[in-house]
Order: structure tokens, then sequence, then C-alpha cells
């Protein structure tokens, strides 16, 4: 083989291979969520998840609300990255420490065993935290007898947070109708996705700070079910306090809906859905828990597919508090 030939020869070689590494970088950033993403590298993972959210929701029922909960405050900021889980630092700005969450979300030390107990089985960090987080929801439901769904898979780890951004994307109790379509739109959620996504309060409890106003300003309240809850929640101190979201708070049903109706929403923005656009959906799934069921899996589902960092994106977390 002659000099020039032998160039050429190594030019098409290497050139090549660029092709293929760009081909390849290009098909992992890309890359679509699926239910299967880790049946071969990591087949334990789901199972492992599944058996600690079941210990924790045994241990406490409010549980399964609180990392049903996680999911849904992480996917409203920067996307589905389990940014809500990391810890402050010099360079995370905490989602922690913003006002929807601070002394509010819970279940952060679940998640802690439930990443060490996947590691475990995995042989390293194999599972993003992302993924635990979307996963952990699904598995709350079903403990507390909700729907099941496929959990789309294959998110990765932000590398940053923004207590900002929380702030001003996850959406406050004291919103009105018009401004929760906003919010929700604003994430690529439409009116359904609304109401399901609020029938998430169909299991779980809230501090008194997030519905005081409600019972000592609304007129869109049951008069007896106010006066119940200022038991609770009298106008000064108290805030800490928790009543329950709708009359079954340990069971996914349909019995928030049916508070609706009767004008005995808890969060101001909870009654909100009576009004307007949203009211036949709300009368739906006040009487027909199939469909709200069914529905609500559609929904959650289209939720976690918020933004997520696939391919090269992002990182797998070691530690879920902090980045790598």
């Amino acid at each position: 083989m002659g000099y020039s030939t032998t160039v050429v020869f190594y030019v098409v070689i290497v050139t090549t291979l660029i092709l293929g590494l760009e081909t390849t970088r290009s098909s992992a950033d890309d890359h679509e969520l699926s239910p299967n993403f880790y049946d071969y590298s990591c087949p334990a993972a789901l199972p492992v998840i599944k058996r600690v959210v079941e210990a924790a929701v045994q241990k406490e029922r409010r549980m399964g609300a609180s990392l049903l909960r996680l999911h849904f405050h992480d996917c409203f900021v920067q996307g589905c990255d389990a940014s809500i889980l990391l810890d402050p630092s010099d360079s995370i700005d905490s989602e922690k420490l913003a006002l929807p969450n601070l002394n509010s979300v819970r279940g952060f030390e679940v998640i802690d065993d439930i990443k060490a107990e996947v590691d475990n089985s995995c042989g390293g960090p194999v599972v993003s935290c992302a993924d635990i987080l979307a996963v952990a929801a699904r598995d709350s439901v079903v403990a507390l007898g909700g729907p099941s769904w496929e959990v789309q898979l294959g998110r990765r780890d932000s590398t940053t947070a923004s207590k900002n951004l929380a702030n001003r994307n996850i959406p406050p109790p004291f919103l009105d109708l018009p401004a929760l379509i906003d919010s929700f739109e604003n994430q690529g959620l439409d009116e359904k996705d609304l109401v399901l996504l609020s029938g998430a309060h169909t299991i779980g409890f809230a501090q008194c700070s997030s519905f005081k106003a409600r019972l000592y300003n609304d007129t869109n309240i049951n008069p007896a079910f106010a006066e119940k809850l200022k038991l609770v929640c009298p106008s000064v101190d108290g805030d800490t306090n928790l009543s329950p979201l709708d009359p079954t708070p340990a069971n996914f049903d349909k019995k928030y809906f049916s508070n609706l109706i009767k004008y005995k929403g808890l969060l101001h923005s909870d009654q909100e859905l009576i009004n307007g656009s949203t009211k036949g959906l709300v009368e739906l799934y006040s009487q027909n828990f199939e469909a709200f069921s069914s529905d609500f899996a559609v929904s959650i589902v289209k939720m976690g597919n918020i933004k997520p960092l696939t391919g090269y994106g992002g990182e797998i977390r070691v530690n879920c508090r902090q980045v790598n």
C-alpha cells in the first residue's frame, strides 16, 4: 500500500469513527423515556423501590401523599430532574428553602433509603434520583388504593436547583381558576390535567397556614365545615396544625371531588375547580372513580415527561442530596 493510499485509508477510518460517535451522541441526546429503561442494567430496581415505599407507607400512611407531592413539586421546577432533593450549598440555591416547600415537603429520608437499597441491588448508581421520585409516586398511589401505570424511565439528575423558580412555578393554594390554568399551561398541561392532578389531594394533609385565609375570608365554603375547621385552625397561631385534604386522607378515592360539590374543599385553589370550564370534570370524577383513576394515570405520566434530562444531560447522582 502506497503512502497516499495509506493516508486516504486512515482518513476514511477516522471520519467513519467520528461520524459514528456523532450518531451515537445524537441518539443519546434524543433519547426518549421508556418503561423498560432498566430492564437490562438493573432489573431489580423497580421491585426494590416498591418494597421500600410500601414499608414507609405502612409505617405512616401520610407518607404516600408526601412522596407523590415530591414528584409534583420537582417536575414544576426545571422539569422532572430531582432538583428538589438537592440540599443548600455554596453552589445550590436549594428549592427546599422556597416558600411552597419550606417546612412543608417531606419524605427525603425515604428517598435516601430507596437510593441506598437500589444502588446496592444495582451494584452502583445506575438509577437516577429523578426516576426514583417518579416510581415512588406511582407506588405510593397504588399502596393507598389508587391506580397503577407504566412509569416512563430514563431521566437523569440535574446539577442545579432554583429556589426562585420554585417560588414562581409551584402553584400556591390561594390561586383562582384562571391563574391555576395559566400555571399548568406553562408546564404544558391543560385544564383536564389541572383537575386530575389536583385530585391528588384525595390523599394527605395540609398545614393550617395554607387554608386559614379561606376559613375566615371565603364565601364559597360550607359554613358548618368552616366552623369545624376553625377549631383546628384559629385565626391567631396554629399555622402548622394539620387537617386532611378530604375525609379519607389515607385512601385514594373520589371523595376529594365530592367535597368540592359540597363546597367543602380545604384549599381555596381546590374549591376554584368547581367554577367555569372545569366544573364538568369535577362533577364527572365525583361520580365515577374508574374514570378518575384511569385519567389520573394518563395525566401524571404526562407530568412526568416535563423537560426530563436524558442522554448526556445531567448525571446519575451518587447521593440524591448533592451533585457528584
